[in-house]
């Protein structure tokens, strides 16, 4: 981990099934860096590597920070050690908070739709909206009570927040969860399971650009980029090279050609091993950069080639 920070852990709460909630804390007491809302940590889980979670606290608290694990079934580890072997007094190797989520602050109007603990960022988000006196509304879905059910009744008092228990009555129409579609003024946020997130691309398709936001807890399962191809990988501080194959890891190759480049979801989706570009044609294959971003970096955990060379900044 390139920047990291040493936290220890305050209270472990459970919050919903199989929902534990950490309150994270300098272990000197002394105040913890800003942070945006929609942002995540990237903690290092020993013997596995790094994990990011959404931060879900109120960025108003300088003392704490918070995140919600929910216990995963097909688990690459961390969230079974979250649970199982992490306790209260444990101290936690944690990244810089990196937003690659926020909030649109050109918008007027605000709509979240969660799908089960898909609603950790939205949580951080309802507190700065009501600080803003912003227009917002929060919409929860999920089978049997939601994860971070206290740390949303903390929030109910502002009558915007809807909790469908899936398993009691019919899931809304999209056409209900996004107040109808585009308006002037209106930004649509979704974090949930793929499905989710497929139909709610579905039903923003015809949108105005820059009006919806998506996050991936789960990396999508990416095919082989159109047009890779055998390339020569350059490092520019050391002018190391290597040859990497059509649909080769450039993040392996880095690694195995001595460069620091940090890692976690290894799917595109948490923007942890990003690295500046500045010769060639990079294929991008992430879910987190920008247009104007990718001209100048990529994510070398998906990024392939499409030019014979390649060099980046590392």
């Amino acid at each position: 981990m390139p920047q990291h920070i040493t936290l220890v852990v305050r209270r472990a709460i459970p919050d919903g099934p199989g929902t534990r909630r950490l309150v994270l804390q300098d272990p000197d007491g002394w105040p913890l860096p800003r942070w945006k809302p929609g942002a995540h940590l990237d903690i290092h889980v020993p013997g596995i590597g790094h994990r990011a979670y959404s931060m879900c606290g109120d960025t108003a608290r300088a003392d704490t920070w918070e995140i919600a694990v929910k216990r995963e079934t097909t688990s690459r580890g961390g969230s079974a050690w979250v649970h199982d072997v992490l306790n209260e007094g444990d101290v936690v190797a944690a990244s810089m908070p990196r937003c690659t989520f926020p909030i649109a602050d050109g918008a007027a109007r605000h709509v979240m739709v969660a799908g089960g603990i898909g609603v950790t960022p939205f949580l951080a988000m309802a507190h700065e909206f009501e600080r803003r006196r912003a227009e917002w509304a929060l919409h929860v879905l999920s089978r049997g009570e939601p994860p971070c059910a206290t740390a949303l009744a903390g929030c109910a008092q502002t009558g915007r927040i809807r909790v469908y228990d899936t398993t009691k009555m019919a899931r809304p129409s999209w056409d209900a969860l996004l107040d109808g579609g585009p308006a002037p003024g209106l930004h649509s946020y979704c974090c949930g399971p793929q499905a989710m997130l497929d139909g709610f691309e579905e039903a923003t398709g015809n949108w105005p650009a820059g009006t919806t936001s998506i996050e991936h807890f789960v990396p999508p399962t990416l095919p082989a980029a159109e047009g890779a191809k055998a390339y020569t990988l350059c490092r520019s501080t050391t002018r190391g090279e290597m040859e990497v194959e059509p649909g080769g890891s450039m993040l392996a190759a880095l690694w195995e050609l001595g460069a620091k480049v940090d890692a976690s979801c290894e799917g595109g989706i948490c923007g942890a091993c990003e690295v500046r570009w500045l010769e060639g044609e990079p294929i991008h294959r992430d879910r987190v950069l920008t247009p104007e971003r990718r001209r100048t970096h990529l994510l070398a955990c998906v990024a392939q080639c499409s030019s014979e060379r390649l060099v980046v900044e590392t």
